[in-house]
């Protein structure tokens, strides 16, 4: 929600262009946004949202969080916090709106933002339970610099609403747990790119976080196979972020599709299978099944119109060979 004094912010009303004003009112009021002013929203959906480049939206944020200081965000996980979410919303408190927050709170990835936010709360009811979270932030990170001699049955200390927190013992598996997971996905990545693939170690890649790595392989199979380029690492690269940043319901099979229909055009560039993929996405058809469904409505509406409307075609009709002739 945005109040009416919103405009009455002297930073709002004078020091922003209105670029700046477009870009924070769709911050506050995009459809991902949360009780807490903390959520996930990628860079993609932004600029497909405001009808911007990509590269418009990265200015956008860098103005953002370096000039205007309003927002933090977490590119790895993909989470934004809004500095002034608590002036603008959190105006009335009590057990329901306490108990929607604490619950939108605990699925927050990145902890540090809940800390960030709760500096610029003026309520004590809510700024004590972002101030909660951000404790067990702390203590985290007091855990990370201490030896691994510390005593295994330590539990963070926390106010009611978090009671019965994991124990650093927990955490430190869970760390080391996800350690070893990137460990994997770098080899993963290794062996999607070939053995005999040389990269220069100057530049870096990087590969959608996807959970599905039988969809990457099958993809640059795909690729490699049917001559989009074998060593076009960006072109790979640039296709897979459509499997975590698209919101198809089943991505590696359209995005298999598209590029099958780029075969069978004999159009086997980049750009044209994204330019198929982004048609889709803008006519809401999210499955295969229904591009399917689509794509055949279409061929018969075009087999329809090939017959003009004002002929008459008869419904039954006899040829006699001898009409005409005399007996």
């Amino acid at each position: 929600m945005v109040r009416t004094d919103f405009w009455l912010n002297p930073m709002i009303s004078e020091e922003m262009s209105p670029e700046d004003k477009y870009f924070y009112l769709y911050l506050l009021t995009n459809h991902n946004t949360t009780q807490i002013g903390i959520y996930k929203i990628t860079k993609r959906q932004m600029a497909y949202d405001m009808g911007y480049s990509i590269e418009s939206i990265q200015a956008l944020m860098e103005r953002f969080i370096q000039h205007h200081k309003l927002i933090r965000y977490n590119p790895e996980t993909r989470e934004i916090a809004l500095k002034d979410w608590a002036k603008h919303n959190f105006r009335k408190g009590g057990k329901p709106v306490m108990d929607c927050i604490y619950s939108e709170l605990k699925e927050v990835e990145d902890l540090s933002l809940i800390q960030y936010l709760s500096n610029y709360i003026d309520k004590q009811e809510f700024r004590s339970l972002y101030e909660s979270f951000g404790r067990a932030a702390e203590d985290l990170s007091i855990c990370e610099n201490q030896d691994n001699t510390e005593d295994d049955s330590y539990f963070y200390k926390n106010n009611d609403t978090l009671a019965a927190r994991q124990t650093i013992r927990v955490q430190k598996e869970e760390e080391e747990k996800e350690k070893q997971q990137e460990k994997e996905k770098q080899q993963e990545k290794e062996t999607v790119l070939g053995p005999d693939l040389k990269i220069n170690s100057d530049v870096e890649f990087h590969f959608p976080e996807h959970n599905q790595t039988t969809d990457v392989q099958e993809i640059i199979a795909f690729w490699d196979d049917n001559g989009f380029g074998l060593t076009n690492i960006h072109g790979k690269q640039q296709l897979l972020a459509w499997l975590d940043d698209s919101s198809f319901l089943q991505p590696k099979d359209v995005i298999v599709k598209a590029m099958t229909i780029a075969c069978v055009n004999n159009k086997r560039t980049l750009s044209y299978v994204v330019g198929i993929l982004k048609n889709w996405e803008n006519n809401s058809l999210l499955s295969v099944k229904e591009i399917d469904f689509y794509q055949q409505n279409q061929k018969t509406a075009l087999k329809s119109n090939t017959i003009p409307p004002d002929r008459v075609i008869p419904s039954e009709f006899e040829l006699d060979l001898t009409a005409g002739e005399e007996e």
